[in-house]
């Protein structure tokens, strides 16, 4: 379905000369006076001008990026440092021609001062990544930050994607792209909005003979892309346009043209020698694997081989597909990206007699493949499939936090391509888990004459919510988890909280919450309870009438929520919600709450099940509404009258 997304211009039009190149040091008065009425609303800043030049050489591809942004408030100060990162290996990119300044206006004069290109750093990321980063000087809202710079990449005819939208508006963003004859792609186009131009000609030497193709497209006028509660990334939702590289006039194999099939892919994979090597090391670990002897089952033996490379190997934060120096010198150095940490694991299985199969997927972060456009190079990361007591596995050991057992959240819903190097063959899907994940809460907490609550709170969290909550407690410390913990409410304490099954792959994680909650909306004469607390609906994500992104939630889920009250002396109860059950039309997601009152006691049950994990922005409207009506029952309060 296409979108039409409008920006809206709060004080006055904003206008763009057609067809003007900009330069370094050509600003004008006009965009300096410019103030954030002009912009779209709650902007921090805004791309005035991106401008992308692509020349497909017979040699090289040349790619020219030349950016404007206006600085509206203090938050928009971040734009004033930037980071490009470029692939160094074998000098396949480099980066040339760093020009970059920042404007303002000082007393009605136009002052201009350039970035130091002695503080322009290159730091190497890792043996195939590098990045260029500098900081623009005097920058303060009101200004204006531009750079420019040249990319060359030893690939010819390799285009960038064109991303016209993005987290800022943008006034103005424009394409120019040349290429040479003899190349052939596909273009994916995912605009919106009218083109503000819309260029294909021949390219024409003085012979009157075609050379090449030129394409020119502007759009302007684009408004920012919202970070929407459950999405994947943006790159699979903003306007952009996708170029793929289909055949090229030249038979060298480094320039081969890409296969249109998945078995001449997966053929790639399976003959290529290096990958063979590293899937027959014999690592050093005796213990590890005398460990692994002793065990009965095979599902035994994958959970503790898992749990060993993952607790002795430490991630280097990079996904990747290959290795860089080989996986036995990253079992020497217990450091490595994913790829390498993954086929550490896939030796010692070998090794205890466990067959895996290798899985190249395209994580949430790094979007969605294109299906009809077979190429091994739009995933990754690398993990692990094995099956054991028929039911499978997908095996990540780059993260503390993850099990055997469960999928980590960020492979969910993802492209997989799975291979058996054994057998020879392939098998391509969407990585899901059908079984749902589970979240049970108990609540047990007295009601105060003086207008508070307290009591504890019981939270079993399995499959991917565990490793997401070991995580947030890792990383965040004590302190900011129980924080986080209150969803924001400064009436809510947490007075103690204790973790158990922090290691146990097969348990659910339970963590026990001791807390006090003013209840502020209670007088003399009444307690006002909303009955959510300490649960993960207790704000509405989906408020907003329009959306721009599908769906994801990554898993289908089932949540229990079961919370007992005891009433004060001296109260009785003066309004309780009913009971109540209501589902989406197609079942993918039903709501039910029981409520019953005996001896000085309120029961709520809450239980929400979800059948469906990915919905497309034409069922929001559907989602929107249900979520209303459930949220409005989740909050629905006890009322306590005092006798």
């Amino acid at each position: 379905m296409k979108r039409l997304f409008v920006l809206l211009l709060q004080c006055c039009a904003i206008t763009f000369v057609q067809g003007q190149t900009q330069h370094l040091g050509q600003i004008d008065t006009a965009d300096l006076k410019l103030t954030s009425c002009d912009f779209e609303k709650g902007a921090n800043a805004m791309v005035l001008f991106d401008k992308t030049e692509v020349n497909a050489l017979t040699d090289v591809t040349i790619i020219t990026r030349h950016r404007r942004v206006k600085i509206l408030n203090k938050k928009g100060l971040e734009q004033a440092d930037v980071t490009i990162e470029y692939t160094s290996k074998d000098h396949f990119e480099k980066i040339t021609d760093v020009e970059a300044h920042t404007v303002y206006l000082e007393n009605g004069v136009i002052k201009t001062i350039p970035v130091d290109k002695t503080l322009i750093y290159k730091q190497t990321e890792d043996k195939s990544t590098k990045t260029l980063k500098f900081s623009f000087p005097a920058v303060r809202p009101g200004a204006i930050v531009e750079f420019t710079y040249t990319r060359t990449v030893d690939f010819p005819g390799d285009v960038p994607d064109w991303n016209c939208q993005e987290s800022l508006p943008v006034r103005y963003s424009l394409f120019d792209k040349k290429i040479t004859t003899g190349y052939s792609y596909k273009i994916l186009s995912r605009v919106y909005q009218g083109y503000d131009k819309n260029v294909r000609e021949a390219i024409r030497n003085s012979s009157n003979d075609s050379t090449g193709v030129h394409y020119l497209w502007a759009i302007k006028d684009v408004e920012s892309f919202t970070d929407e509660p459950f999405t994947t990334t943006p790159e699979d939702n903003i306007q952009n346009t996708r170029f793929f590289l289909l055949q090229t006039p030249y038979n060298d194999m480094k320039l081969r043209p890409r296969v249109h099939t998945w078995p001449p892919v997966t053929g790639l994979l399976l003959n290529d020698p290096y990958l063979r090597d590293e899937l027959t090391k014999n690592l050093k670990d005796d213990s590890t694997l005398a460990a692994a002897k002793l065990l009965n089952t095979d599902e035994e033996k994958i959970g503790l081989l898992f749990n060993r490379v993952k607790n002795k190997m430490k991630w280097n934060n990079r996904y990747g597909t290959e290795t860089n120096d080989g996986i036995k010198k990253a079992w020497e150095n217990k450091r490595g990206n994913s790829a390498e940490i993954n086929l550490v694991l896939y030796n010692f299985l070998r090794m205890a007699g466990i067959k895996s199969n290798l899985t190249f997927i395209s994580t949430r972060s790094n979007g969605r493949i294109e299906l009809d456009l077979p190429d091994v190079r739009d995933f990754n990361t690398m993990v692990l499939s094995v099956t054991a007591n028929k039911k499978t596995y997908i095996l990540d050991a780059t993260s503390p936090y993850n099990t055997y057992n469960s999928i980590p959240f960020e492979l969910l819903n993802c492209y997989s391509l799975t291979i058996d190097p054994a057998a020879k063959n392939y098998d391509l899907k969407v990585v899901k888990d059908t079984i749902p994940v589970r979240k049970a809460i108990f609540v047990n907490a007295q009601i105060k004459a003086d207008g508070k609550l307290e009591g504890t709170a019981h939270i079993s969290s399995y499959g991917c919510l565990k490793t997401n909550h070991l995580a947030a407690y890792a990383e965040d410390g004590e302190s900011k988890f129980k924080e986080s913990l209150t969803a924001g409410d400064n009436n809510l304490k947490i007075l103690s909280l204790k973790r158990e099954n922090m290691e146990a792959d097969s348990l659910p994680l339970i963590e026990s919450v001791g807390f006090k909650l003013d209840l502020t909306s209670s007088d003399e004469n009444y307690i006002y309870v909303t009955p959510t607390v300490l649960t993960s609906f207790r704000n509405n994500p989906f408020i907003n009438e329009k959306r721009q992104a599908d769906i994801d939630f990554g898993y289908i889920g089932s949540y229990s929520i079961r919370s007992l009250y005891k009433m004060p002396a001296g109260y009785k109860a003066d309004a309780l919600p009913q009971g109540v059950s209501m589902t989406m039309p197609n079942k993918s997601i039903s709501f039910k709450r029981i409520v019953s009152e005996q001896d000085g006691q309120i029961l709520i049950r809450f239980s929400i099940d979800f059948s469906k994990s990915v919905f497309s922005v034409d069922e929001y409207p559907a989602i929107h509404d249900f979520y209303k009506k459930m949220f409005e029952m989740l909050n629905e309060q006890i009322v306590l009258k005092k006798t």
